[in-house]
């Protein structure tokens, strides 16, 4: 029994001794632990490997200046726990409600010191199995028939101990700085050393490399003391609220926008900084000149012998020398560690900075790795929250369902609800599902409808991009159609380019839902599931193919999609024309009459009234449904020219109203309906 319950196992192979886990997660950041948390709950054998003495090491550095630019939203009004995921950026997902960031800071814009500290709780309160001190440095395959994947993955750390494991998560991050290399780049100060103390700035001139976030919190901490700061990246100002990606320039950093914008000396300027030279006089001050100038000469030979832009082109923009250069280019994967049998390359254009995954988050050169957290935003880069806190703890809890379906049998969590719940359920999950909210556009709730569309299964954030793989994916079958339903924002809407304050930017009427800009629910419908080749070669500016109906419920200025004629009404004549069914709900006494005057009753009479269920009529629900307009009023008709000759004084009559059906023409009744 003591062997049975032992989490790790020992190995021998060839001489060496590897300590055997199931899972090994390499990185106790956020995303590590919260995979961690998972299998824990789950009852995995896993060992999380960290190489700092605390989880969350990154944010013990970063960013520089100890302010968050992620969002921590005290208030909402609401007290779904669900709902306020939707604006709480910080949190990651677990049952303990101690566990909130809301609980560790009331700051909007949190101190990076407050996320270390609630990593650590979160790492020990949960009682997660966390390896510190323990760097790994090289990580190869074994080939054996008989693991998961018909391989294991062996690691080593820095004191040259030896592990394996079948499945290997990969949740470091991306941690190693951008450099760009170029003549004179080593007079560069880089932004993981450069000094936070504003006046070590004081009276100098700055050029600060990039144009990202890191690049701004920097320029706005020494704003007030510089001569003026010039900021040199080779694209444009992306603005989130612009491009409505929250890993562009965010409006807490962007200062300098201001100051140059108001032509109070700092500036912007675009170019591409492998082509920049860098030349240092005698009096220590730095000159920008551009590469080709220096061809065929000696940078050391000193600058009078170098040719400037300026001697060329007097007005040349920077043609004033800096006291200080500073590299705020963001950071990469640190692909250093892993054996080229892993085959772990990084992404083309301006995903290279991450590994190669599928939309699966698995590897796309070895099967049973999967990269997590901020290294798996190569996924949506630019277009959705998977490299931040608040959405990659949803892909996360996304992959770990995947491993429990692939090694456990664990099929993909579902609920079966009677068809006439159909609508309930897509009003309910698009007003309070965090995930969905967060990772729009990526992951989304699918609705699986069983035979004559007398039942649906309902299972929630599913990856889009696997959706061709869903019965192989999630243990469940796909016979009889599916809805997709996803949050989109609208298609010309976003971008550096965009105005998005225009007038007559919001959509408000449900006939032109189509045409909505901001964030709201579509729902697709699809026959049957699309394939692999459909998904392949669907329209890019489209997250799925070409479905064979669409709805788009309209953009709400409250995010708040209840209101009855704009959102539910179309929503559900939507669901009733796909199934060629009706989803109104019924009083027993309309239930009564369909009986007798229909061959087929609307499924919420058979689920409902057949069943000896439903809601029976009340003197309250009468008087409502008559001031409505839904019934007539026969209060005060008068039914005793009604009794058969001979019948005895309330014989009939009051048995039918004792049972809360009044008598009246049949039309009237069948009229009693959609309360």
């Amino acid at each position: 029994l003591g062997l049975a319950l032992y989490t790790g196992s020992l190995c021998m192979v060839s001489g060496a001794t590897f300590l055997y886990h199931d899972y090994c997660i390499i990185g106790a950041g956020p995303a590590g632990l919260q995979v961690a948390y998972f299998l824990q709950q789950a009852g995995r054998d896993y060992i999380v490997f960290e190489r700092s003495h605390s989880p969350g090491s990154f944010f013990a550095l970063y960013p520089r200046h100890r302010k968050l630019i992620s969002i921590n939203k005290q208030y909402t009004g609401k007290s779904n726990s669900e709902f306020n995921l939707r604006h709480d950026w910080n949190s990651l997902l677990s049952h303990d409600r101690r566990l909130l960031f809301r609980r560790y800071s009331r700051d909007f814009f949190p101190n990076a010191d407050t996320m270390v500290r609630y990593l650590e709780d979160f790492a020990s309160l949960l009682k997660l199995q966390v390896q510190y001190n323990t760097a790994i440095i090289h990580v190869t395959l074994e080939k054996n028939e008989q693991a998961w994947n018909g391989h294991y993955f062996l690691l080593t750390d820095q004191d040259r101990k030896n592990y394996k494991c079948s499945s290997l998560l990969v949740a470091a991050g991306t941690w190693v700085p951008n450099v760009v290399n170029f003549p004179g780049s080593e007079y560069v100060e880089g932004y993981e050393t450069v000094s936070t103390n504003p006046e070590d700035f004081t009276g100098q001139t700055v050029l600060i490399l990039g144009r990202g976030n890191s690049a701004f919190e920097t320029a706005e901490n020494i704003l007030g003391v510089t001569n003026f700061i010039h900021m040199v990246s080779r694209s444009r100002v992306r603005l989130s609220w612009a491009t409505h990606y929250v890993g562009d320039l965010r409006a807490i950093n962007n200062g300098l926008l201001d100051t140059y914008q108001l032509k109070s000396l700092d500036g912007l300027l675009e170019g591409d900084l492998e082509d920049l030279a860098i030349v240092k006089d005698k009096k220590g001050k730095l000159h920008i000149t551009l590469r080709f100038y220096l061809e065929n000469r000696n940078i050391s030979a000193g600058i009078d012998s170098i040719t400037l832009p300026q001697d060329e082109l007097d007005n040349f923009a920077t043609r004033a020398p800096y006291d200080r250069v500073i590299r705020c280019l963001g950071w990469k994967f640190d692909f250093s560690i892993y054996n080229r049998s892993l085959r772990m390359m990084p992404g083309k254009g301006n995903i290279k900075k991450y590994p190669q995954i599928k939309p699966s988050y698995e590897s796309k050169g070895t099967r049973g790795l999967f990269v997590l957290g901020t290294a798996s935003h190569s996924v949506d880069f630019r277009k959705s929250a998977g490299g931040f806190i608040h959405g990659f703890r949803y892909t996360t809890r996304a992959v770990h369902r995947l491993l429990e379906n692939r090694h456990h049998g664990v099929p993909w969590p579902s609920t079966v609800y009677p068809i006439t719940q159909l609508t309930n359920s897509v009003i309910k999950r698009v007003n309070e599902a965090s995930g969905l909210y967060q990772m729009f556009s990526v992951l989304a709730d699918i609705i699986l409808l069983r035979e004559n569309a007398t039942e649906f299964e309902y299972l929630e954030e599913y990856p889009i991009g696997i959706l061709a793989e869903l019965e192989m994916q999630t243990g469940r079958k796909v016979r009889n159609g599916l809805f997709v339903i996803i949050m989109e924002y609208g298609r010309n809407f976003s971008g550096a380019d965009k105005d998005v304050f225009y007038y007559n930017r919001a959509v408000g009427e449900a006939q032109h839902a189509w045409q909505s800009n901001f964030l709201h629910p579509v729902i697709y419908y699809y026959k049957r599931l699309p394939t692999e080749r459909e998904m392949r070669l669907h329209h890019p500016d489209w997250p799925l193919p070409r479905p064979d109906a669409i709805h788009h419920i309209v953009e709400d200025f409250l995010t708040d999609w209840t209101a009855p004629n704009a959102h539910i009404l179309p929503l559900r004549r939507f669901l009733e024309n796909c199934l060629s069914t009706d989803l109104r709900n019924f009083f027993a006494e309309s239930c009564f009459l369909f009986a007798f005057t229909h061959q087929k009753q609307p499924p919420f009479c058979q689920e409902g009234y057949v069943r000896m269920q439903g809601l029976v009529g009340s003197q309250e629900l009468r008087h409502h449904a008559v001031q409505a307009g839904l019934l007539q009023d026969y209060t005060h008709r008068d039914f005793s020219d009604d009794r058969r000759p001979g019948s005895h004084d309330g014989s009939r009559q009051p048995v039918i109203r004792d049972h809360g059906i009044p008598v009246r023409p049949l039309q009237h009744l069948v009229n009693a309906k959609d309360e």
